[in-house]
């Protein structure tokens, strides 16, 4: 019992110890001390949502097309040829201004107006001309250099069947009205689509606007059609589809600056904005509103941009490298649309370059806001024009040739030859018609007059009569 006893005692000392110890070490015993109380973490910082500069690239955006450009191209000579006068013998009364001498090897070929060419009659009947260059004394027809040289259709005929594939009429069905073959309209559109190019690459330059538009459409093919690629495919295989047609229209003046076919790539952008930039005059730089496609903010920094020298942001350590930055007039907002289930649930703006209030001073005297609603309107009426992108129709082209030449036809007949009614000005006062008819009250108008391009609008006869210079003319020779 008393081993017991002993040990109980000993271990009650041992317990009143080890309290005594827990007591001392424990952090509220002690006097002035109180216990630490866990912080709560701090909130995670949030993203500012407001939009930083552009910090610019090292590099320079390499565009293909401006160095296609600078390689090749036919240029004017510096200075044109002597204007030739005669003092003696009989006035000319057959105009001949707008004829030039086609022979290359000649001092006088492509210059207008400079009386190196005469008159020569009506060789074998023939109801058309035939001119001579007095400097080479070469001669050549009046309708060389058009897509009317050399046929043996009537004139009205082929302007008609041009006029019916200006309209959005297929090319059989074409064939089918005017009773000829197929592949003759298919001919006639090959060369009228080159003429149409020269055309428009001569009259379309130097053009002041201060806005334009780009967009891209969807163009099919009839390999889709045909069921050699199934729609299911189609849909999948639509955002990287090699055809897409790509346009450029001032707003302003509804002029259609550029139009083209191809890929929706960067380098396909770029090419479109090349395009632009050939068609304004030097030094516009205009406002550009594009959808939400992001490889159009290279393409436009490729073109406008500069080197820009960065400041030191300490004293020691190396110079900051360059960057290449947009020009600081240079103004460019995106139209963005977010879609679900084929409805449209939402559409926001962006400003890329530019502020919103530079944007806004472009926009305000006209009433609009940040869109894209009239290049989407180009869109719907090259559709209805232009059969090989139609919608639901027979009329698909095999390649991308067929859609290029059809949609350089439509390039002029839109710029030059259709009168735009928000275009049209009033007459004041009005003119009488030849019957009995009420008073003419409006002047109809082009894009092309509205832009300052030409003075009248033209018929696709007129267009199609047309020797195309190989360059733009001065206008102080």
């Amino acid at each position: 019992m008393a081993s017991n006893l002993l040990f109980y005692q000993l271990l009650l000392v041992a317990l009143v110890c080890l309290c005594c110890v827990l007591h001392a070490l424990w952090p509220g015993a002690r006097t002035g001390v109180r216990p630490t109380l866990l912080q709560p973490s701090p909130p995670r910082p949030k993203r500012s949502r407001e939009l930083k500069p552009f910090a610019g690239l090292l590099h320079t955006p390499l565009c293909a097309a401006c160095e296609q450009a600078a390689e090749s191209g036919h240029k004017a000579p510096r200075t044109p040829p002597p204007l030739l006068t005669y003092a003696r013998g009989r006035t000319r009364t057959i105009d001949s201004q707008n004829q030039f001498c086609p022979d290359v090897d000649g001092s006088y070929y492509g210059w207008l107006g400079r009386g190196n060419i005469r008159a020569n009659g009506h060789p074998g009947g023939n109801p058309w001309r035939q001119f001579q260059c007095v400097s080479c004394l070469g001669s050549f027809h009046q309708l060389h250099g058009t897509p009317l040289h050399g046929k043996h259709v009537s004139i009205d005929t082929l302007v008609w069947a041009v006029g019916a594939l200006a309209e959005g009429l297929g090319i059989r069905a074409v064939a089918r009205v005017f009773e000829v073959d197929p592949n003759t309209v298919l001919h006639w559109l090959v060369e009228v689509a080159d003429h149409a190019t020269a055309f428009s690459r001569y009259f379309l330059h130097d053009v002041r606007v201060t806005q334009v538009q780009l967009d891209e459409l969807f163009a099919l093919l009839r390999a889709v059609q045909a069921g050699e690629v199934s729609e299911a495919e189609a849909i999948t295989r639509l955002s990287r589809s090699p055809h897409w047609v790509w346009g450029a229209i001032d707003p302003v003046t509804k002029v259609l600056l550029a139009i083209d076919v191809g890929e929706r790539t960067l380098a396909m952008a770029q090419r479109v904005v090349h395009q632009v930039t050939q068609v304004l005059a030097p030094g516009c730089v205009p406002l550009f509103l594009t959808d939400g496609f992001k490889e159009y903010t290279t393409a436009l920094l490729a073109h406008y941009g500069q080197w820009v020298q960065p400041p030191r942001r300490q004293d020691k350590g190396p110079t900051p490298k360059p960057r290449w930055l947009p020009l600081p007039q240079l103004c460019y907002a995106q139209v963005i649309k977010t879609v679900r289930r084929r409805r449209l649930v939402a559409v926001t703006h962006r400003v890329v370059f530019g502020t919103l209030e530079a944007v806004n001073q472009v926009l305000a005297p006209l009433g609009w806001q940040i869109n894209t609603a009239f290049v989407e309107r180009i869109n719907l009426t090259i559709r209805q024009h232009v059969a090989a992108v139609g919608r639901r129709v027979s009329t698909l082209c095999k390649g991308e040739d067929g859609v290029r030449q059809q949609l350089a036809l439509y390039h002029v007949y839109y710029n030059f030859c259709l009168p735009h009614a928000s275009l049209r000005h009033p007459l004041l006062p009005p003119e009488p018609t030849h019957g009995t008819g009420s008073a003419k009250r409006w002047q109809p108008r082009t894009p092309a007059m509205a832009a300052g391009l030409t003075d009248h609008v033209w018929t696709l006869r007129e267009v199609l009569l047309f020797r195309v210079p190989p360059w733009p003319q001065p206008q102080s020779v």
